[in-house]
């Protein structure tokens, strides 16, 4: 599952610079086969040095040519939609937090394990580690690896992330290096966290709709989190939560 992680992020960046190499120069090539697929087919190719029209009317020149407008209002448009769409959904942080979890993948001897990598996740949690944290979390990660690699049998088999902090609880060694530890938990707490994310944001439509649209921030969040978490919520009786508004402030009339 993590080195899928390492895979997709390559096939990423092989996609986006595959994309950035048809916009600086594979317009001509397309343009080729397109006039040939027309010409084929007997179809009327307009002379790419004449003015573009925008719609029906011919009184509506805007000085542009036809090549201009296949390579500048579409061409270019479509590429940069799609390569603002990855970056969108893969920026430089959501990049940095997977290559960081795949980089503690245990799996053939920690084959994936880069220490830049994984202390760039540190980073991004701030209130975890501190600079004095992270200087001690570089150490201890110098000594866990070596370790794990060569001296503890129990490290050598494993497949998972979950499997690496098992292993580090059963032993005690937790305790040796606890900011591996603190990191480790970190990573496996993510994927469950970005899920509640997503399934938040998706809730978004049925929360806020055009009748309620101008909801009010904290009322809003309070709607979402009853709408996200609806199993638990269920449990919770009437009553409780009457008495819960009860008791918030004092009232003339009884709830």
């Amino acid at each position: 599952m993590d080195q899928d992680i390492v895979n997709a992020m390559g096939f990423l960046a092989l996609t986006k610079q595959r994309l950035q190499n048809m916009r600086d120069s594979e317009f001509e090539s397309l343009m080729d086969d397109v006039s040939s697929f027309c010409d084929k087919h007997d179809i009327v190719i307009p002379e790419m040095d004449d003015s573009y029209f925008p719609g029906k009317s011919k009184h509506k020149a805007l000085d542009v040519t036809f090549s201009h407008h296949l390579r500048v209002e579409i061409f270019y448009v479509v590429i940069d939609l799609h390569l603002q769409e990855l970056n969108n959904r893969f920026d430089a942080m959501s990049t940095d937090l997977l290559l960081g979890m795949a980089s503690l993948n245990p799996v053939n001897s920690f084959d994936s394990f880069d220490k830049g990598k994984i202390m760039r996740l540190a980073k991004y949690y701030m209130n975890e580690f501190d600079i004095n944290k992270l200087r001690d979390l570089n150490f201890q990660l110098d000594s866990f690896i070596v370790y794990a690699r060569g001296y503890d049998k129990r490290f050598f088999n494993l497949k998972e992330i979950s499997d690496l902090a098992k292993v580090l609880v059963k032993s005690d060694l937790h305790q040796t290096w606890p900011l591996v530890y603190l990191l480790i938990k970190l990573t496996l707490i993510l994927p469950v966290a970005t899920a509640s994310v997503e399934r938040a944001f998706s809730s978004m439509k049925y929360i806020k709709n055009e009748l309620r649209n101008s909801i009010g921030d904290e009322f809003l969040n309070g709607c979402l989190v009853c709408y996200v978490e609806r199993k638990i919520f269920a449990n919770v009786s009437n009553d409780a939560i009457i008495y819960r508004f009860q008791h918030m402030k004092s009232r003339r009339a009884q709830l």
